[in-house]
């Protein structure tokens, strides 16, 4: 088996502003579609065998712009519910909850479609995921598997690849169109690199985006 290539979508108006998205299908800001096409250069020398991406909209563009070609949708790899707190920042919600933690207190309840998880189910969830990858690795050889996806969940997702509780995915941070490699060391589970992307200065330096015509 190749390694795990795991890949946070890049930046929307929501995650540059720090509220909760799981659910609500943001598209990528101008800066994150140069993230995305930033990761072409970051991803050239790997041999990807198979590419999962998240349904959601930004997950999907960040692939397409990255240039992962047949990307498979994949449901499991969607965003943790949210909830409740789905579009509120960890600032509004410790105004009324001053010692709330995502990684052990989960989610205030939603409405009947998005009610939210518990940190219980987002590792059952990132532990069908792992079961579904090593399945398919079978038939890949050496060649890397892609995952296009979430910060937290693809943080659960590595603290459960590591063996960690599910809350072990605080001690991840990962940013918008960074790029993170999981592998083995002496047939044990190890990370490989993490959180890897161009400076964020070199996007914010690019020529802006063309002005509207006025109507």
């Amino acid at each position: 088996m190749g390694e795990l290539i795991l890949i946070r979508h890049g930046e929307t108006e929501w995650s540059r502003s720090g509220r909760h998205t799981s659910h609500t299908d943001l598209p990528l800001t101008a800066l994150g579609e140069r993230q995305a096409r930033a990761l072409v250069p970051l991803l050239a020398d790997r041999k990807i065998g198979l590419t999962l991406v998240s349904p959601a909209l930004r997950a999907r563009r960040t692939a397409e712009l990255a240039g992962l070609a047949s990307p498979r949708i994949t449901p499991d790899l969607h965003e943790w519910d949210y909830g409740g707190y789905e579009g509120v920042t960890t600032v509004e919600i410790h105004r009324t909850r001053p010692s709330w933690n995502l990684w052990t207190d989960g989610v205030a309840p939603g409405p009947e479609a998005h009610p939210g998880e518990t940190p219980a189910q987002v590792g059952e969830r990132a532990d069908r995921m792992l079961t579904e990858i090593r399945a398919a690795a079978e038939s890949l050889g050496d060649a890397d598997i892609a995952l296009v996806a979430h910060s937290h969940f693809l943080r659960v997702f590595t603290a459960r690849y590591l063996g960690l509780a599910t809350s072990g995915g605080t001690l991840f941070q990962l940013a918008t169109g960074a790029v993170s490699r999981l592998g083995t060391e002496h047939g044990k589970p190890v990370i490989t690199a993490w959180n890897v992307a161009l400076p964020e200065s070199l996007f914010r330096a690019a020529a802006p985006e063309p002005a509207q015509p006025p109507e």
